[in-house]
């Protein structure tokens, strides 16, 4: 995949596997039973206009049009799926690892912010939780955790029952950044 600014690159590595099912839908014209399952259950946690931008992409509207009304998040998904319809070798490793030094920041400031009431971080961790569990193992399991985290919980060792050493590392850098951002 071709090197993208940090926080464009995390956006992309986090959403791999949402791309990378648009690109492949784009391209056969055809979604996957699975695929339409994620699209609503993304479209009922508020991701609205990101899904109807894919399946204009995928019904084979290709212009600069589909990112209009689109926050920053939703037009760098919509940049790399239609990246990655032109050129598949940009397209990012659903199976990659994020970047845990990058990943744990992020995902604690929005764990902070849904605790403080803001709905956008609450929309946002809801579709990342939801991309974490589709990628299994440790995701997986810190994607299911999201409400506990929201809900303040902040023992270690009650979170990472049943998680491995990567698992447990990036859970353990997230609560390093929340007890960061909760001294503020």
């Amino acid at each position: 995949m071709k090197k993208l600014p940090d926080a464009e690159q995390q956006i992309v590595q986090t959403h791999a596997t949402l791309i990378v099912a648009s690109v492949q839908a784009a391209q056969s014209g055809l979604i996957s039973p699975e695929f339409e399952q994620a699209l609503n259950v993304s479209a009922q946690n508020g991701w609205t206009a990101l899904v109807a931008a894919l399946r204009k992409i995928i019904a084979g509207d290709r212009s600069s049009a589909v990112l209009q009304g689109l926050d920053e998040e939703d037009q760098t998904i919509v940049r790399a799926v239609l990246r990655g319809i032109q050129d598949p070798a940009t397209l990012p490793d659903p199976a990659a690892q994020a970047d845990a030094s990058v990943a744990a920041p992020g995902l604690a400031a929005l764990i902070h912010g849904a605790r403080a009431g803001q709905p956008q971080a609450l929309r946002m961790l809801a579709g990342m939780a939801e991309q974490m569990v589709a990628a299994g193992g440790d995701f997986a399991r810190l994607g299911g955790m999201m409400k506990r985290l929201v809900d303040g919980e902040r023992d270690i060792d009650k979170l990472a029952q049943g998680m491995g050493a990567q698992g447990r590392s990036l859970l353990n850098s997230i609560l390093e950044e929340l007890a960061k951002l909760d001294i503020q």
